[in-house]
């Protein structure tokens, strides 16, 4: 037993507790800490602590609205000294954030200098810039110096802060807020401050008004990029009942003739949180990858606002149709998600409704008005009281002046004279009866003593006498109507209806930015349009070697004409098509891609590999290359005699990958693929021996393996065709003559007969025409 173990005293520390007792009770700390004080916003001012206590800083630096600047290293060095013991970099980050009238509907902070822009570029470093306090700002610190909210230690206990700020709009409705916590998110749009107000006087006059109804003021998010809202209204609503939801914000855009027929796309504002130069990047791949065929260019032509050229292709489609695609496929539209998840009280996490947060918003400003009110009428007391001091001794000047003359201890004097008949006699004339409480019948408190003897001998006049008079009475009354306000609840509802319309009246639709950004639009959704009715329809030359480069020549050139190709390489498939036809590729492995005309390459060159525009892999040859006929059926079939009908319209991928459509085994290529033109089919074996029979016979599907065409002792299927029975059978003989049979019952039969050999003259590579 070690020495440890046999004294208690100096044994080892107890290590006996549950490892996951020890951890869960350690990252639920970390957990409350991260949800309380760092990543969801208060509903009643909604501020984030960091965001809170630069706001104090700043006032505390006296940095208000129409006074100078202070290096933004001042400010945040401050922040992080005094209130918020985390990295400078992440305090001025956010202090950045409330400057960039981009990223917040009211800029809290007013900054000087390079604080970011749109782009997305950073700040310049806090020692370059300098920043103070907006008018915004300045109305949710009003009333902290009248006991407005609490105030706790700091962190190191040296200092103090407000818990809350005052508040004197709905500020998280209005800038919103974003946050990532532990097991919980946030994320709230901002919103128009004058419609704001308009919801929470209408919740004042009536408390149970529904979600629905405040939708009448709050129609929906006002973003500071501006932008258009294209969600329905029952979704908002929805969405504002729940706390949850989201909302599509589509950019603004406009039409700019540039005569002759030719015009061009302006877009004026982006979404919400959406940087323009990931914007350019993002519609400039739309157009390398040709996701948008019909757009040609994109220029970025902003100054201080925003302006985004979209050039078009061709003047022949409509823009609309143009912007709907680029909705779908850039970040010209998005969806903003929104979540209510705000701190109540600032202590209890909760998704809120709209309704819930605005009532939470009133319920603190009530609680404000409660105790800047009881903070006013303690002040006035304390002033009454000197005021009835300096009464009496203005009443009884002689007596007064004697004393401090005479006496060694004036203080102590007037306190013990008795005034009574004097207070009577000021009463008289005066016709007043104080409504504080005295220290006797007849002796002055101590604060009305020192007031007395720190009076100023210019003040001993007569006039003097009728200003404290005066300000007597005033004070009276303001007391009177403070007593009344906080006895009675309407009142302090029209307090506080009175002094959000002071706000509307500073900060609403008259000032500057505070009319409606964004704009409410019914979604024109864009249908499907095929790629091909997007683009300007012209002549084409598709020329593919055998080893696969692909390349289309303007213009339909005689199929006779010498190309040119590659070293080594040679001419396989050659046809007429045009730029908005569709191209369907057949791989031997029995997958069928899609490719259209436009946007294959020029021929001016070599042209591009096919392989690296489909996914085509390095061991599977080009069967066939078809231009697409809508409505056509085609025959397939594989080496070993199986094939199938399927329609045309079933073998057009959607994808690089392709689209798998005759199922083969290994050693098993494709080898027929051709549109069916006929009521009879035709094989050939590679044994020379010819099968007709009806195409009744073979089936009509979209995938499969298929049936057997012709049946084989050696070798595979060689080629088919389809005819028509009554012309009869065709193909070229080794002199290149048309030869034609009528006669076929020799080689008629059933399907997955063995056949006949071929008649003379058939072409010795077993194909047909």
């Amino acid at each position: 037993m070690t020495e440890s173990s046999e004294d208690p005293q100096i044994g080892t520390p107890d290590y006996s507790e549950p490892l996951r007792r020890a951890i869960g009770e350690r990252y639920l700390t970390y957990a409350l800490s991260t949800i309380m004080h760092r990543a969801l916003p208060d509903a009643r001012d909604g501020l984030k602590p960091v965001h809170r206590r630069i706001l104090y800083a700043m006032r505390e630096l006296r940095l208000a609205s129409n006074g100078g600047f202070r290096k933004s290293a001042k400010i945040s060095g401050d922040v992080m000294g005094n209130y918020h013991p985390h990295g400078d970099t992440a305090i001025y980050d956010a202090m950045a954030r409330l400057a960039q009238d981009f990223a917040v509907r009211y800029p809290l902070v007013d900054g000087q200098g390079n604080f970011g822009n749109i782009d997305g570029d950073n700040p310049a470093a806090s020692r370059y810039t300098e920043a103070r306090m907006t008018a915004h700002a300045e109305a949710l610190l009003e009333g902290l110096n009248e006991n407005a909210v609490d105030y706790r230690p700091n962190y190191d206990g040296t200092l103090e802060e407000p818990v809350v700020l005052p508040a004197a709009f709905p500020n998280l409705l209005a800038n919103g807020a974003s946050g990532i916590a532990v097991g919980m998110a946030t994320n709230i749009p901002p919103h128009n401050l004058h419609e704001l107000i308009e919801a929470c006087l209408h919740l004042i006059k009536s408390p149970d008004a529904r979600d629905e109804t405040l939708m009448q003021y709050v129609p929906g998010p006002d973003f500071p990029t501006g932008g258009i809202i294209v969600e329905p209204r029952d979704s908002i609503a929805e969405t504002y009942r729940t706390g949850r939801g989201s909302i599509r914000l589509r950019a603004r855009w406009e039409i700019e003739d540039l005569g002759r027929g030719q015009w061009q796309v302006v877009v004026t504002e982006i979404p919400y949180q959406v940087q323009k130069s990931k914007l350019i990047e993002k519609l400039a791949e739309v157009i390398q990858t040709k996701k948008v065929p019909l757009l040609a260019d994109v220029r970025d032509e902003s100054a201080d606002d925003i302006r985004i050229v979209l050039e078009p292709r061709a003047k022949t489609v409509e823009p609309e149709m143009l912007m709907g695609m680029l909705f779908k496929n850039s970040d010209l539209e998005l969806r903003f998600s929104m979540n209510m998840n705000v701190l109540i009280d600032g202590v209890t996490p909760k998704v809120c409704s709209m309704k819930e947060v605005l009532r939470a918003f009133l319920d603190h400003r009530r609680e404000v008005l409660c105790r800047r009110s009881q903070h006013r009428m303690d002040k006035i007391d304390h002033r009454l009281e000197v005021l009835e001091g300096l009464i009496i001794a203005f009443l009884n000047l002689d007596r007064v002046i004697d004393i401090i003359r005479y006496d060694n201890d004036p203080k102590a004097a007037l306190m013990a004279e008795d005034w009574s008949i004097k207070r009577k006699r000021a009463t008289d004339e005066t016709d007043y009866v104080s409504p504080l409480p005295t220290k006797g019948e007849g002796e002055l408190t101590e604060v009305q003593a020192e007031a007395i003897l720190n009076m100023r001998l210019r003040s001993l006049r007569r006039l003097e006498e009728i200003e404290l008079t005066r300000e007597r009475d005033a004070l009276l009354e303001e007391r009177a109507g403070l007593v009344e306000l906080l006895a009675d609840n309407g009142k302090q509802w029209a307090k506080i209806a009175e002094e959000l319309r002071e706000t509307r009246k500073q900060f609403g639709h008259s000032a500057e930015r505070g009319k409606r950004l964004t704009t409410f639009a019914d979604a024109a959704e864009v249908e499907e349009v095929p790629m091909e009715a997007m683009i300007e329809r012209e002549p084409i030359t598709v020329i593919c070697s055998k080893m696969g480069w692909i390349r289309a020549m303007k213009g339909h050139v005689s199929l006779d004409t010498e190309f040119k190709f590659k070293d080594g390489d040679e001419g396989r498939f050659a046809f007429h098509a045009e730029t908005t036809d569709k191209m369907i590729v057949v791989g031997s492995n029995g997958r069928f891609y899609t490719l259209l005309g436009a946007n294959l390459p020029g021929g001016r060159g070599m042209g591009e590999p096919l392989r690296l525009m489909i996914d085509l892999p390095n061991d599977v040859e080009i069967v066939d290359i078809l231009v697409h006929q809508t409505g056509r059926k085609l025959l397939v079939a594989s080496s070993e005699g199986d094939g199938f009908i399927v329609p045309e319209a079933e073998v057009m991928a959607q994808t690089r990958a392709g689209k798998q459509v005759l199922n083969v085994k290994d050693g098993i290529v494709t080898r027929v693929v051709k549109p069916v033109a006929g009521d009879t089919v035709a094989v050939v074996g590679e044994n020379r021996k010819v099968l007709v029979f009806p195409i009744e016979e073979l089936p009509e599907m979209t995938r499969g393996k298929g049936v057997r065409l012709q049946k084989y002792k050696d070798g595979g299927l060689s080629d088919a065709a389809t005819f028509n029975i009554a012309d009869g059978l065709s193909w070229f003989d080794p002199a290149g003559r048309k030869r034609t049979e009528t006669e076929l019952a020799e080689w008629s039969g059933k399907r997955a007969g063995t056949g006949r050999m071929a008649p003379r003259g058939f072409p010795r590579d077993n194909k047909f025409n």
